[in-house]
């Protein structure tokens, strides 16, 4: 494993989100209180990177910013190029629906449809006009992450797992440029968050561009960078290179000796 604050070569990919200066204060509080401290971070076309950091080191809020769900202080923010910073929200809420996927700790879905109309609404909702290609690809993510059996279940009739992979085939139907996933493992036990890893790791395999912040060195072992937050800053990074089962077990150990030198 090296370390970089800059990783750059002549084959580098494009950059596929850059953000320079982001910074959060919440004013709510007296005082105020200032979150992100002035972040520059560059993710490359089909790049893993986890971003990891103890509670309250503004991994979240990071994630939130460079997503544009919520606004930066300061800092511009720009996604294959196009600049999001001055962008409307309404703007904005079409970006994220074209060009960004989202997975969360808890799945979010609609109590009175079932698991396959979850995932088909805001697909049709992003292209309208082609209704049967549109269910082709969401029936196809639904075979592909093994839920299509469960496809017309309601939401309270599937496993945490299926849930899981429910939101990762939600996040890809509309094929979005980058994958943003907030905790995606918090809330299940270790057998599940190993399916839903194994997923990720498959959708990244394919050329998927993912940011996820996780708290669980196992979790961010699988990412090809980790990006270590302390107290709103980028204080280290680690570049993994690519996943192998193979290498899991020293992977792991390498990342978890990497962490406790910073404390975690």
């Amino acid at each position: 494993m090296t370390q970089s604050e800059n990783p750059t070569s002549a084959s580098t990919p494009s950059i596929a989100l850059q953000a320079r200066g982001i910074e959060k204060t919440f004013f709510t509080t007296t005082p105020p209180a200032r979150v992100l401290g002035g972040i520059d971070l560059d993710v490359r076309e089909g790049e893993f990177v986890a971003v990891m950091g103890a509670s309250g080191s503004g991994k979240s809020t990071l994630l939130y910013c460079i997503s544009r769900m919520d606004r930066p202080t300061e800092g511009t923010i720009s996604l294959g190029g196009n600049d999001l910073t001055g962008l409307s929200n309404a703007a904005m809420s079409r970006v994220r629906l074209l060009d960004m996927g989202f997975i969360f700790q808890q799945a979010h879905f609609l109590a009175n449809l079932n698991v396959r109309d979850n995932i088909l609404l805001p697909a049709l909702k992003a292209d309208p006009r082609n209704r049967a290609a549109v269910e082709a690809r969401v029936d196809a993510l639904l075979a592909r992450f093994g839920i299509d059996h469960v496809a017309n279940h309601g939401i309270t009739q599937v496993s945490g797992g299926q849930l899981q992979r429910a939101s990762i085939c939600r996040a890809l139907a509309t094929e979005p440029k980058i994958l943003f996933a907030d905790e995606p493992t918090g809330a299940l036990n270790a057998s599940t968050t190993e399916e839903v890893m194994d997923a990720l790791v498959d959708v990244h395999q394919d050329g998927t561009t993912i940011v996820m912040v996780t708290h669980d060195a196992a979790c961010a072992a699988r990412a090809d960078r980790v990006l270590y937050l302390r107290d709103g800053m980028v204080v280290d990074q680690a570049e993994l290179g690519p996943w192998s089962d193979e290498a899991r077990a020293p992977r792991e150990e390498t990342l978890l000796r990497w962490l406790r030198e910073h404390g975690f």
